[in-house]
């Protein structure tokens, strides 16, 4: 009964957010998958590390879709660079098995965070979703963001 309550408050949430904030989501979701990722590999929990590094994946791709090339100019440009990396670098260490890939792009993922973070809220503020709401997951298909 409350399941479906809670499901329908997230997805509510998620659908009625400003960008800026499905925007941090967004980083947010990216690096709780990736870090779940991480350590199913290490429990050697394959197919939950594949689901995982999937989400990951995809809420990058996301971000990279929702990219306005024309008014974001060579920060947009950059930022699709960035992206288009850490997919390459995330497929890469997955069939290589080199976590070192997953560690460089969390880390990658929390300075672009933090960056956008700072610029949407005029301060740095380390504020991520609480690891048992992971709202990323019933977030709209169209991510519209900067």
């Amino acid at each position: 009964m409350y399941g479906n309550n809670i499901g329908a408050y997230r997805k509510t949430n998620v659908e009625t957010a400003d960008p800026k904030k499905l925007v941090i989501m967004c980083y947010d979701g990216a690096i709780f998958n990736l870090k779940m990722a991480k350590e199913r590999y290490v429990e050697h929990n394959y197919e939950a590390k594949s689901s995982a590094l999937s989400k990951a994946m995809l809420i990058i791709g996301e971000l990279n879709s929702a990219l306005d090339m024309d008014k974001g100019g060579d920060i947009a440009k950059n930022l699709k660079s960035i992206y288009d990396y850490m997919v390459r670098r995330l497929t890469e260490g997955d069939i290589r098995g080199d976590l070192k890939a997953f560690d460089e792009v969390i880390h990658m993922l929390e300075e672009l965070g933090s960056a956008w973070k700072e610029i949407f809220y005029g301060e740095s503020r380390k504020t991520t979703l609480p690891e048992s709401t992971p709202a990323w997951e019933k977030r709209p298909t169209s991510l519209v963001c900067v």
